[in-house]
């Protein structure tokens, strides 16, 4: 007797959520989970949903992704709520020691209560345990103490919900709580500091959504700047990008890929909207310095049917480009994305122009449909100097009047994203 009661009290101890959800919590937490994209950093290529083992580069060093499956040994199955909400909220893990700010915890401190413990039913009850182990960072001492994290909190983590801004209308508040929380736009969109600190988590900052340089990426600016933001974007286009990741402006690449995929699309369309109308009530941030953009055919001053031989990235261009993109730049939009025009284009890094050249995009899959027409990868077709030629002729024309890519530039991110990680 005394032997089973030691086994249940052992059992209790091992199983903190013992309260049986409702299935409208846990379906709650599910949607919330898919606001914030959860699973794709929190899923390996090829591996089981939650287990982790997403390698991400950081300054430091690789780091992995952990896993928040309920598995009690290997995952968060014995995490209480308080300690899930302080993980997620704070950065803390249970045993104490602190996650690397790769883990967007200060967005997630923005969640409400409500939500938190929704999110916590589903992990729990929702999510199917996997029994995988965590692996270490691949960051050298002493770059791999964690104690400096937690004065990197103290300075930097804001651990206020977010609360309603008075005069701002339901819709705006809600898109502003999915942008700033769970969306955690601004960890990818938002500068960062010597620190690797975000430079702004909400619109009162001028650096908030102005664009970001992560993993050989660019994330885009989002405000309402006319050349490389979304000044030219209408609240339509912003909610028709954000269910099928293309408009009339521009096509996801990148982690925004991931994000359309497993996120945005799923989410209602009163989201979908709300978040719309945030990011569309941003002022102007950021951007080239240029003159407002205009489109003008006549600012192409070569003829790509009969490039000359001297002319290096309009002959790339006739031979690679032209058929997708056309002649004129303008694509084939939704489909094929605009090259005049585009913010992608306009903007002052080209990392993504040339991360997306040379290694292609990952497949944007809509409502089960994978996109007919993905970007391919160059990295083997072209070199350096023809990628730097293509994208300096394509940043020249239709009155882009952007700077132009060096081969050094090229070079550098074949080096970063083609090595062996």
């Amino acid at each position: 007797m005394k032997t089973t009661l030691k086994l249940l009290v052992a059992a209790c101890i091992a199983m903190p959520f013992t309260a049986h959800a409702d299935d409208s919590l846990v379906q709650r937490g599910a949607y919330l989970a898919r606001a914030g994209d959860c699973i794709a950093c929190h899923t390996a290529p090829r591996g089981k949903p939650f287990a982790g083992g997403l390698q991400m580069m950081t300054p430091m060093g690789a780091i992995y992704t952990t896993n928040i499956t309920p598995d009690a040994d290997t995952g968060i199955g014995r995490y209480s709520e308080e300690d899930f909400t302080r993980a997620v909220r704070e950065g803390v893990a249970k045993d104490g020691h602190n996650l690397y700010p790769a883990m967007p915890y200060p967005s997630y401190a923005k969640i409400n209560n409500d939500d938190m413990h929704a999110l916590y039913a589903y992990f729990m009850q929702g999510v199917s345990p996997v029994k995988q182990a965590n692996r270490e960072p691949d960051i050298k001492w002493p770059m791999s103490m964690r104690w400096p994290l937690k004065l990197w909190n103290i300075a930097f983590l804001d651990k206020d919900v977010y609360h309603d801004k008075a005069g701002k209308d339901v819709a705006w508040n809600r898109g502003a709580y999915l942008i700033q929380g769970l969306g955690h736009c601004g960890s990818c969109h938002t500068p960062r500091g010597i620190a690797f600190q975000e430079k702004g988590v909400d619109e009162s900052s001028r650096a908030y959504l102005t664009g970001g340089v992560l993993d050989n990426w660019f994330a885009s600016n989002l405000t309402g700047e006319h050349n490389v933001g979304l000044g030219r974007w209408s609240e339509a286009d912003i909610a028709a990008f954000l269910k099928t990741g293309a408009n009339a402006h521009a096509t996801a690449f990148g982690a925004m890929t991931s994000v359309i995929n497993n996120s945005t699309q799923g989410l209602t369309n009163a989201d979908i909207i709300a978040m719309s109308r945030y990011l569309e009530s941003l002022p102007a941030q950021g951007g080239n310095g240029a003159p407002a953009y205009s489109y003008d055919p006549k600012a192409t001053k070569v003829s790509l049917a009969r490039p000359a031989a001297h002319d290096s990235g309009a002959r790339v261009y006739s031979a690679f480009c032209m058929h997708c993109h056309g002649v004129d730049g303008r694509g084939f939009a939704p489909m094929l994305a605009p090259l005049a025009g585009n913010p992608n284009v306009l903007e002052k890094d080209a990392s993504s122009l040339i991360n997306v050249t040379l290694n292609g995009t990952d497949d944007l899959v809509v409502g089960g449909v994978p996109a007919p027409y993905p970007m391919p990868h160059y990295s083997s077709v072209l070199s350096d100097q023809q990628i730097a030629d293509v994208l300096t002729f394509i940043r020249g024309a239709w009155n882009n009047n952007s700077q132009r890519v060096s081969v050094d530039d090229v070079a550098k991110l074949r080096k970063e994203t083609q090595a062996p990680r």
